[in-house]
C-alpha cells in the first residue's frame, strides 16, 4: 500500500515536470516568435533538432509545438514541418461590399490601360500583377518538355490540334478533378487559350447583347471588360472577403439575369473562398431557374490548407455549371493553356471555338500535358503553395507595420491576392500615380468595379518571393499612403 502511494507520487511528479517542461519550451519559442527573432513565414526548427537542443523526449517537443499551434503562432504543413504563422498587429478584415448599381465604365478602361501599359518594365516592382514571378516557375523543366513536344508531335507541332483539344492534356485535367470528386472524363473537357478565352466562349455561347449577368463585387477587371465588350449589363453583388458572394443578394437578382460568373475559390481580387454549403446553395438556387453558372476556378489548386477546396462544379447535377481552369496563374502564364468543362453546353462551346480559334496551340498543350502526366505538377504545386503562404504572412506583417493605422486587409487561405482597404480620404488612383514614380505598381480598387466604389482600396499580389527589396518597397508604399492620410 505504501509502495503504491510512493509510485503514485513519483508518477504525478513526473507528469507535472513533463507538463512544465513542454510549457517552458513553448513559452521560450513564443517569445522568440513574438519578438521577431523567428520571423513570420519562417520554418521552425525540426522536432529532432528541438529534441536534441533541449535534451527532452520527442513527446515533450510535440506537446510544445501543439501548444504553439493552438495559440495560432505556428502552422503545420504536411511533409514540410512547422512554420511561423504569427501576425503582429493583426489588421481588421474589410467589410462586405455594398455596390449601389450606378455604372461609370469609362473610368475603368483608361485606368486599366494606364496600370498595364509598362507591363514589361523590369525596373517596376509589380504588386499589381497577379502571377508568380519567373523565379518561382519550373522554367528549365518546361523548356525540356517544349523540346520533347516538338520531337514527338507529327510535323513538329505545326499541324492543327483536334478541335476539342489535346487528348492527353484533357485526360490529365480530368484525372486531377478526382481530388475534388469531379469525376470528369476527357470528353467532358475542351481546351482553350487560357481562362479568359474560356470565359469569352462561355459568355458568347450563353448570352446576347443586352442580356444581364451577375458577378461578385469587387471582381477581376478582365471579366468586366469582356462583359462590356459583348454589350452585356452587369449586376455587381455584395461580396464578403471571407465567404464570397452574399447568397441573399444573388437570390434577389436571379429573375433578372441570363447567367452568373463566380470565382468561388480564392477570388481575384478579394481572396475569398466560398464555404461548401454556400456552393451547394448557389448551384441549387440557379438550377431551380435553369440559369447557367460560369465558374472561374483558376486559383483552386493554390490552397494553403490540407485539402483543395471543391468548386461549385462538384455539386452540379444538371450540367449547368461551366467549370473553367488554367495553368496561367500557376505554371506558365505565357503558354496560354486553359480549359472548360461546359456540361450540357459542350456543343455550343465547341462551336464558338471553331468560329474564333479553330484550334488551340499544339506545342504548348503537349508540353503541359507531358508535365502533368509525369507527376511534376503536383510536386511543383506543393512548393509553390508553401512559398505563397509564407509570402502572404510576410506581406500581412509588413502592411500592419508600415501602413496607416486604420488599414484593413483580407486574409486569404490561397491564391495570390491581398485586398487592402485604406482610410476613405486616401484615393488609390492618386496613390498609384505617386507610387509609380517610385517604380512601384499597384492595382487600384476602382479597376475591379464599374461603379463609383473601392476608391480607397487596392489589390496587391504576393506572387513575388519575399526579400529585403520587397519589404523596402512595401515600406515605401506605406510611407506614401501615410503622407496622403
Amino acid at each position: 500500500m505504501v509502495t503504491d502511494t510512493i509510485l503514485l507520487i513519483l508518477t504525478d511528479t513526473d507528469f507535472i515536470m513533463k507538463t512544465t517542461l513542454y510549457q517552458k519550451i513553448a513559452e521560450t519559442l513564443s517569445d522568440q516568435i513574438q519578438s521577431g527573432t523567428i520571423k513570420t513565414g519562417e520554418k521552425m526548427p525540426s522536432l529532432r533538432d528541438l529534441k536534441r537542443e533541449y535534451g527532452v523526449s520527442m513527446n515533450t517537443v510535440i506537446q510544445a509545438y501543439l501548444e504553439l499551434e493552438s495559440q495560432g503562432l505556428i502552422i503545420s504543413r504536411p511533409k514540410s514541418g512547422y512554420f511561423v504563422n504569427y501576425k503582429p498587429n493583426q489588421l481588421s478584415v474589410p467589410s462586405t461590399s455594398n455596390p449601389e448599381g450606378i455604372e461609370e465604365p469609362e473610368c475603368v478602361e483608361s485606368l486599366i490601360a494606364k496600370v498595364y501599359t509598362s507591363l514589361n518594365d523590369t525596373r517596376i516592382t509589380r504588386f499589381s500583377l497577379g502571377v508568380p514571378e519567373n523565379e518561382l516557375l519550373p522554367i528549365a523543366k518546361l523548356n525540356k518538355e517544349l523540346v520533347n513536344a516538338m520531337r514527338n508531335l507529327k510535323g513538329g507541332g505545326t499541324e492543327y490540334e483536334n478541335i476539342q483539344g489535346n487528348q492527353k492534356l484533357r485526360r490529365d485535367i480530368a484525372r486531377f478533378t478526382y481530388t475534388w470528386n469531379g469525376n470528369l472524363q476527357e470528353e467532358d473537357i475542351i481546351t482553350t487559350a487560357g481562362a479568359m478565352n474560356a470565359l469569352s466562349f462561355a459568355l458568347m455561347a450563353l448570352t446576347k447583347k443586352g442580356d444581364t449577368i451577375a458577378v461578385e463585387s469587387p471582381v477581376y477587371f478582365g471579366i468586366l471588360q469582356l462583359a462590356k465588350s459583348l454589350g452585356l449589363h452587369v449586376i455587381e453583388l455584395p461580396t464578403n472577403p471571407i465567404t464570397g458572394v452574399e447568397l441573399e443578394a444573388l437570390k434577389k437578382v436571379i429573375p433578372k439575369i441570363k447567367t452568373c460568373i463566380l470565382i468561388s475559390n480564392f477570388n481575384n481580387p478579394l481572396g475569398s473562398c466560398m464555404p461548401e454549403t454556400h456552393k451547394k446553395e448557389v448551384v441549387s438556387m440557379l438550377a431551380k431557374y435553369g440559369i447557367p453558372l460560369i465558374e472561374d476556378d483558376l486559383y483552386g489548386d493554390v490552397y494553403f490548407g490540407s485539402n483543395r477546396p471543391k468548386p461549385c462544379k462538384a455539386f452540379d447535377k444538371e450540367g449547368l455549371v461551366l467549370w473553367i481552369g488554367s495553368v496561367s496563374k500557376t505554371l506558365a502564364p505565357g503558354y496560354r493553356v486553359g480549359w472548360i468543362a461546359p456540361g450540357k453546353f459542350k456543343e455550343k462551346i465547341i462551336h464558338q471555338k471553331l468560329i474564333h480559334t479553330v484550334s488551340s496551340t499544339t506545342i504548348t498543350q503537349e508540353a503541359i500535358a507531358n508535365f502533368l502526366e509525369k507527376g511534376r505538377y503536383e510536386n511543383y504545386l506543393r512548393k509553390l503553395r508553401k512559398t505563397l503562404h509564407s509570402n502572404s504572412l510576410h506581406y500581412a506583417r509588413a502592411i500592419a507595420e508600415y501602413f496607416p493605422e486604420k488599414t484593413k486587409i483580407s486574409n486569404p487561405q490561397g491564391g495570390f491576392m491581398l485586398w487592402v482597404e485604406l482610410e476613405e480620404k486616401i484615393n488609390t488612383v492618386e496613390l498609384y500615380e505617386k507610387a509609380i514614380r517610385q517604380n512601384i505598381s499597384i492595382a487600384p480598387g476602382r479597376m475591379s468595379t464599374l461603379q463609383n466604389q473601392f476608391n480607397n482600396c487596392m489589390r496587391l499580389s504576393y506572387g513575388q518571393r519575399w526579400s529585403e527589396h520587397i519589404e523596402d518597397k512595401l515600406k515605401q508604399l506605406g510611407r506614401i499612403a501615410k503622407r496622403m492620410s
